[in-house]
C-alpha cells in the first residue's frame, strides 16, 4: 500500500512528540499498547514498528523525558513508560512546535495559509 509507505517516510521526525503525547494523555503505557493506540487513533493508516518504536522510547529515556518501570506479569516482564516532570513540559512544548510546523508545511504545499 503506497499509502503506508509515505507515512512511514513522514513519521520519522514526529515519533518523539507523538509518544510523549500518548503518554501525557494516558499515563502509562507499554510499547506495544503505544503502537496499537497509534494504529487505532489513525484507523490502520500509522503503523509503528518495533524497530522504530523502541529506539524512540530509549532515546526519550536517555533525554530524562520519559522513564521505564517493569512489572512482572507471570512470567513475562512489561515495561511502562511514564513522563517524567520536564517529560510533561516538554510533551506539551513539542506538540504545539509540531503542529506549528505541520501548519507551515501545509501552506508551503497548498499555497494556502491554514488559519489557526
Amino acid at each position: 500500500m503506497q499509502e503506508t509507505k509515505n507515512y512511514k517516510e513522514l513519521l520519522k521526525g514526529t515519533l518523539g512528540p507523538i509518544i510523549l503525547r500518548l503518554l501525557n494523555d494516558n499515563g502509562k503505557m507499554y510499547g506495544y499498547e503505544i503502537s496499537q493506540k497509534v494504529k487505532e487513533q489513525s484507523d490502520g493508516k500509522i503503523q509503528i514498528k518495533e524497530g522504530s518504536l523502541y529506539p524512540a522510547l530509549h532515546k526519550l529515556e536517555a533525554d530524562g523525558l520519559i522513564v521505564a518501570e517493569e512489572v512482572f506479569i507471570g512470567k513475562r516482564v512489561r515495561r511502562y513508560y511514564k513522563l517524567t516532570t520536564p517529560g510533561k513540559k516538554v510533551a506539551k512544548a513539542s506538540v504545539e512546535e509540531l503542529v506549528a510546523f505541520l501548519k507551515t508545511i501545509y501552506g508551503l504545499i497548498t499555497a494556502e495559509p491554514l488559519k489557526a
